[in-house]
């Protein structure tokens, strides 16, 4: 019956925690979002499972965590020089149909990978390229030459 409890306790707690701290659709989830979820769920399932945890303590790290995003955020937001550490920033990967060699060996993309979300919007080579850009999701934008 504890176990069902803390399972109660620690999921209203989530889900207020949620509304609060703001919702972000999966598509959209940059890579410490991701890792903070994952971690988060490992968390909560301590506080649930674990008879030496307390509900209390979980209840304390989730908040913790909670305002610490929403405190990075707010950084993020007053303070636009600090986007760039909080956020990071788009690289450009493709300039004029020519790969940029260097900036694709630093974020291990090859050219197989940029050719392919190029097609999925409908261009058929990297010479129909004016930019490909490694957006700070992770998503490359592929803009097309001017013809």
């Amino acid at each position: 019956m504890d176990l069902v409890i803390r399972a109660v306790v620690v999921f209203f707690f989530i889900f207020l925690i949620t509304r609060i701290a703001g919702r972000r659709e999966l598509s959209t989830l940059q890579p410490f979002d991701l890792i903070l979820l994952v971690v988060l769920g490992d968390l909560v399932q301590q506080g649930i499972t674990q008879s030496d945890e307390s509900v209390t303590g979980t209840l304390t790290v989730i908040s913790t965590i909670a305002l610490l995003t929403v405190a990075i955020s707010w950084v993020s937001f007053r303070f636009p020089k600090t986007r760039r550490v909080t956020q990071g920033e788009p690289i450009v990967l493709v300039e004029d149909g020519k790969p940029i060699e260097r900036n694709l060996r630093r974020e291990r993309i090859t050219v197989q990978d940029i050719e392919e979300e190029a097609r999925g919007v409908q261009i058929g080579s990297l010479a129909d390229l004016r930019w490909a850009i490694l957006e700070d999701d992770g998503h490359i934008s592929c803009i097309p030459r001017q013809q």
